[in-house]
């Protein structure tokens, strides 16, 4: 039985379907990355995933008793205010405290607990956030968009540590991203979605589809190979990153 499974799912507001005829399926331990245009309907299908959004048409069907755990894009968190990691981590309900270590040490960030969150870099941030999605212990992890604002060795690195938390727990991971190049490399499946699924399947298949070649131009396949490089070595060659100027820059609403 998939973890969550969509069947001729459509998704509207208002009026408008966003989203048409999506038959999407995903098991314990895949990486499946959500890739699309701006509009494209990808933060309406997560909402729709966890089930913030109703089916205008078709269903979603969730495994019983499914636990997941969701890093949103961003959080906006009073920076006058005193909040320590490990206060953050339990709030809105305490934790245990072994909990909350280990719940920082798979996200790789052990030694921030008593950090102010207001004083973190944004990749510091980003992983304490995944540590909290980390604590509920999921079946699934949601991402959307989480690594925005991150400088591309700063992303490559969160993806790195997904892979890690995804191997150590087993977990089925699910993200929505721009970072085309990097979550290509990071991903078992990819889903390309303009308004209905335009490609599917493993990341060297749909970086060579012409629907996607089509809404991203070619240059994710060089940056795939280089990816994959850089992870072998764990080091950056930045300068030889390879940047989509198609690419959307801008998250959705």
């Amino acid at each position: 039985m998939s973890l969550i499974q969509t069947r001729d799912l459509s998704l509207s507001y208002g009026r408008q379907i966003v989203l048409r005829d999506v038959n999407f399926n995903i098991d314990r331990g895949e990486i499946v990355t959500i890739v699309g245009p701006n509009g494209s309907g990808k933060s309406s299908l997560l909402r729709a995933l966890i089930g913030a959004l109703r089916p205008a048409g078709g269903t979603v069907v969730r495994a019983n008793g499914l636990k997941v755990g969701y890093v949103p894009q961003k959080l906006a968190i009073d920076s006058t205010l005193p909040l320590t990691v490990r206060r953050f981590l339990n709030l809105p309900r305490r934790q245990n405290r072994t909990q909350v270590a280990s719940a920082l040490a798979r996200a790789g960030v052990a030694d921030l607990a008593n950090r102010q969150m207001a004083g973190l870099s944004g990749g510091q941030f980003q992983r304490v956030l995944l540590a909290r999605a980390l604590l509920g212990e999921p079946d699934i992890l949601i991402l959307d968009e989480a690594t925005q604002g991150l400088d591309q060795p700063g992303a490559a690195s969160f993806y790195r540590q997904i892979e890690e938390v995804r191997r150590d727990l087993g977990l089925a991971v699910v993200m929505v991203s721009h970072d085309l190049h990097v979550v290509m490399a990071a991903s078992d499946r990819v889903l390309c979605l303009n308004g209905h699924v335009c490609c599917e399947g493993a990341p060297e298949i749909v970086a060579d589809a012409p629907e996607y070649r089509a809404l991203f131009g070619t240059g994710t396949q060089g940056a795939l190979a280089l990816y994959r490089h850089d992870h072998d070595h764990h080091h950056h060659h930045d300068h030889d990153h390879v940047h989509d100027h198609d690419a959307p820059a801008k998250a959705e609403a």
